[in-house]
């Protein structure tokens, strides 16, 4: 009984072939380039004072905020 139920339900949620290329169309049209993240580094030397941070404890948070 719910065999009936699911297969109507993948059916309805499956795109057309024309659907689909749409999709893929737009997205080759507005695919940007990966973003660039900004420099961690001059950000986190811009923000606190000379001699705060050494260059160890500034490799440490850059190895932390790395993905």
């Amino acid at each position: 009984m719910n065999a009936g139920i699911e297969s109507h339900r993948a059916r309805g949620l499956s795109a057309s072939s024309e659907a689909r290329q749409l999709m893929a169309d737009w997205l080759r049209t507005t695919k940007t380039s990966k973003p660039q993240r900004p420099d961690v580094r001059q950000m986190l030397l811009q923000r606190y004072p000379a001699g705060l941070i050494d260059d160890v404890e500034l490799e440490a948070l850059l190895n932390v905020l790395k993905d």
